[in-house]
């Protein structure tokens, strides 16, 4: 062996190996949080919102009692940001993730508050084994503020440069008007070119949900009223959430009512306890059928 491969080899040999970091898919993330749906929605519903969090006592003791705020999206869809003046906010939307958005969103925070004040936020694709959201907040119902654009982002007098606000308006542009309803948790009205959408992440397990929808598709009421259509349904994060089509030209106000009638109908579904007959399991099966695919 030559002296360069033997160097080589030694060289290689001394080298410290580095551990694989394994991905683990975690098909309810946010299980255990009080807004689970909320969360969901949040991160695949919402373009524009935010809400504050709460850090739990061990970690504020480690880091300070710093404010952190959660966003649908940063700019970019960065992880993490953090401001000069020690905020941090967290983004839900973003480009890289593991099986398990809990343990991301949590590593995110963690890899801001260790981050000095205003510094570019480092977080690695995998995080691999660690704590997760429900170990590092005080949970409790989310106060959601919902954003009409992107101003959020910024602070005061940021707007100012013509490069930061050519880059929001650009932002902003693609925002699709959303609006949260009260009828219902988790449940957001949105417009979209020539139609418009009643989605609403459902609290329950996926089999019940399904099947008191199942039941009110075999009696009828599945629509939420006239010129109204069930447009199907996606699976997200564990939960199921079903997709109405709207008339284009009726606000999102006109809808709390009906949303709060069909919850109704839903709530009553779900208490019922015999088999499905025939009709509600040809109806379960067509609800199947029409899972979507785009959100």
């Amino acid at each position: 062996m030559s002296k360069r491969r033997k160097s080589q080899r030694t060289a290689a040999d001394t080298t410290p190996r580095r551990d694989k970091v394994r991905d683990v898919f975690v098909p309810r993330p946010f299980d255990g949080l009080v807004d689970e749906s909320e969360w969901i929605a949040l991160r695949e519903l919402v373009p524009a919102a935010s809400a504050p969090l709460r850090l739990a006592p061990a970690v504020i003791e480690e880091f300070g009692d710093r404010a952190v705020t959660l966003a649908t999206v940063l700019p970019m869809a960065a992880p993490a940001i953090t401001k000069p003046d020690g905020r941090v906010l967290i983004g839900l939307q973003r480009h890289q993730q593991s099986g398990d958005v809990s343990r991301d969103l949590a590593d995110a925070l963690l890899s801001a508050l260790r981050t000095e004040p205003g510094g570019q936020v480092a977080v690695p694709p995998l995080p691999g084994p660690g704590p997760r959201l429900q170990d590092i907040l005080v949970d409790g119902p989310l106060d959601i503020t919902m954003h009409d654009g992107f101003e959020f982002w910024l602070d005061p007098g940021a707007a100012d440069d013509p490069t930061v606000q050519a880059s929001l308006e650009r932002a902003n542009a693609a925002i699709y008007p959303t609006v949260r309803l009260t009828a219902a948790k988790a449940a957001y009205w949105c417009q979209v070119p020539e139609k418009a959408h009643v989605r609403w992440v459902l609290p329950d397990d996926e089999d019940g949900a399904l099947d008191a929808l199942a039941r009110l598709g075999a009696a009828g009421t599945l629509t939420l009223g006239e010129q109204t259509k069930f447009a199907g349904m996606f699976r997200a994060h564990g939960r199921l959430v079903p997709v109405w089509d709207l008339p284009e030209d009726t606000p999102a106000a006109e809808w709390e009512e009906p949303v709060a009638q069909f919850a109704k109908r839903y709530a009553e579904a779900l208490t019922v306890t015999d088999p499905l007959d025939a009709a509600d399991r040809r109806a379960r099966q067509g609800l199947l059928g029409r899972q979507l695919t785009l959100r």
